[in-house]
């Protein structure tokens, strides 16, 4: 439904579009000059508007250009006594996005409204398509073998569908974005846009007009007004990643809109309405970082209101191979290349290995082998050096098991030949022979 503003100086107009509107399911707000106008749309996001082009002693004409200043996506119908092709023309050139003529019908009121509630709709949609473009992957496919992430996925599908703020902890790289978009997709408010504000990606100084916005001459280099994060996310999600390194200064501010819904832009003190869903994430321990004094004890209160740790990838074996099997085909289709698979050895490797990096690194993983592999298959040799344990690398003479040498010397030659069958013949034995000795040494 639309949130929409009626400015007509007439008091039956103004009632009888209300009526109108309301019966539709829309919230109207409903003003009778250009002062109050302007007052309301400072304090909150309309999607629409209805302008009269006579407002007493006042021209509509010249509030279009106004409104749309300070809310660049409201669609602005023009309703006028007084129709004529040239103020048609000169209302669109202004930036109106419609025009219709008194006396209307209520039947005309809500076709043109609802044509311009399905714009909004396609808006959002193209928005978070966009997004969408930037941000979805393999890693998306919020699927599990392990117990552990599956009772995480249930929770968070439940999460979704109320108003809580909804705080997610873990170590870098285990989703946590992924997560915040799947939550804003399950709720009801996946038709309207999500904002996402990297808070360590964004000076301390300039997070405050990211979230909040600035009217132009605020600071030096604000040229034109911005409404902010927070405005553009009307009715939707607002995702504050990394919020642990949120400068002190503007904790407070969140604080206060999280409790109140209210906020001021930067350089104005007019306080604004949003209707906006907060998702925070952070991977440092929030409690801690309260004992330091680094983080506001009521903030955290406020966002720790469903919290939910997402295990690292060490924790969740059974999800490395489906996963890694998931970022290769993705891979060879962006990269036009053909691979069957992982060989014995590579599996090993990548399913033993710690991932400090968690799902990010298994990502990059996965991309560089696909890039740099020549075989069938990704082999070990196709793996990053941090993911194959060192091996001893003794001399002929120690005091060493024959194996361990004979190991270090498959090793090494597998990993400087194209093929198994190369392998096999730079060391004299057929395969068979080389697959059980590489089955021994878990090569």
């Amino acid at each position: 439904m639309l949130q929409i503003l009626v400015i007509d100086d007439e008091a039956n107009i103004r009632k009888t579009l209300s009526y109108c509107l309301a019966t539709e399911g829309h919230t109207v707000i409903a003003v009778s000059n250009p002062a109050d106008a302007v007052e309301e749309a400072e304090r909150r996001s309309f999607d629409m508007a209805f302008v009269d082009l006579k407002l007493g002693e006042e021209d509509g004409m010249d509030l279009i250009p106004v409104l749309l200043s300070d809310s660049p996506w409201i669609k602005i119908v023009v309703i006028t006594a007084h129709a004529s092709i040239e103020t048609a023309v000169e209302a669109i050139r202004r930036g109106a996005t419609d025009y219709i003529a008194k006396p209307f019908t209520p039947d005309q009121v809500k076709l043109i409204t609802r044509r311009i509630g399905k714009i909004r709709e396609l808006e959002n949609e193209i928005a978070v398509l966009r997004e969408d473009m930037h941000q979805l992957g393999p890693e998306d496919r919020l699927l599990s073998k392990n117990p552990g992430m599956q009772r995480v996925i249930e929770t968070l599908r439940k999460a979704a569908a109320s108003e809580a703020i909804v705080l997610l902890q873990g170590e870098s790289g285990t989703g946590k974005s992924v997560f915040a978009r799947a939550i804003h997709q399950w709720s009801s408010r996946s038709g309207k846009p999500m904002a996402i504000v990297a808070c360590p990606a964004v000076p301390s100084e300039l997070l405050e007009s990211e979230l909040f916005g600035y009217v132009k001459g605020a600071f030096t280099g604000a040229v034109l007004d911005n409404p902010g994060r927070i405005a553009a996310c009307e009715g939707g999600t607002l995702f504050l990643d990394e919020i642990g390194d949120m400068a002190f200064s503007v904790q407070a501010k969140l604080l206060r809109f999280i409790q109140d819904k209210e906020y001021e832009r930067l350089g104005n003190s007019t306080l604004r309405k949003a209707d906006v869903r907060i998702i925070a994430a952070t991977n440092a321990d929030l409690e801690r970082r309260v004992v330091e004094r680094c983080f506001r004890e009521d903030l955290f209160y406020r966002l720790n209101v469903i919290s939910v740790t997402i295990p690292p990838l060490r924790q969740r074996r059974e999800d490395i191979m489906p996963m890694a099997a998931d970022f290769l085909a993705y891979f060879c289709k962006a990269n036009h290349k053909t691979l069957l698979g992982f060989t014995e050895e590579a599996e090993n490797l990548l399913t033993k290995h710690v991932w400090p990096g968690n799902i990010r690194e298994l990502r990059n993983t996965i991309e560089r082998a696909v890039i740099l592999g020549s075989g069938e298959r990704i082999g070990a040799n196709d793996l990053p050096g941090n993911i194959i344990p060192t091996v001893p690398t003794p001399a002929i003479g120690d005091k060493v098991p024959l194996s361990t040498i004979e190991e270090l010397h498959i090793r090494r030659v597998i990993a400087s030949t194209s093929s198994l069958q190369e392998a096999a013949d730079v060391l004299g034995i057929d395969q068979a022979t080389l697959w059980r000795r590489r089955k021994t040494y878990g090569i």
